[in-house]
């Protein structure tokens, strides 16, 4: 017996029941990836985000990736702060699907990164930054 099904552009089953407990945001941005072996970068690569959440992110991969590896993304984060400075978004977690149309990792921690205002990277003044994290 041949089973067939369809699937989703996060290579989820269409019809399934939605199991995934975090809202899902459609964001497509460029990211780079590091898969690391240790305190070693074993490969890197780049990619396009689908989706993320506050527990995964779903992006397309140059190769397939080793589900159960460590792995950083570094993404440019689709807002700016105090709607001037660019930020960074870097996300460490770990490969728990991949297919040949993406991957998907389990997000472990997170910290955003700013770039510096372009006004102030021109003058070489560094960027004051205060983050506000609730609880």
């Amino acid at each position: 017996m041949i089973e067939t099904h369809q699937e989703d552009k996060a290579g989820a089953r269409i019809g399934e029941r939605e199991r995934r407990l975090k809202r899902r945001f459609q964001i497509e941005q460029d990211v780079r990836y590091k898969m690391l072996y240790g305190q070693r970068i074993a490969e890197t690569g780049a990619g396009k985000t689908m989706n993320i959440s506050s527990g995964g992110v779903w992006f397309s991969t140059e190769n397939m990736l080793t589900s159960g590896m460590p792995v950083e993304l570094s993404m440019n984060w689709p807002v700016l702060l105090n709607d001037s400075c660019p930020m960074k978004l870097m996300i460490y977690g770990c490969v728990v699907r991949s297919n040949e149309k993406g991957a998907a990792v389990a997000i472990e921690r997170y910290e955003f990164r700013t770039q510096g205002s372009k006004a102030f990277q021109q003058h070489g003044i560094p960027v004051p930054v205060e983050l506000r994290f609730p609880g």
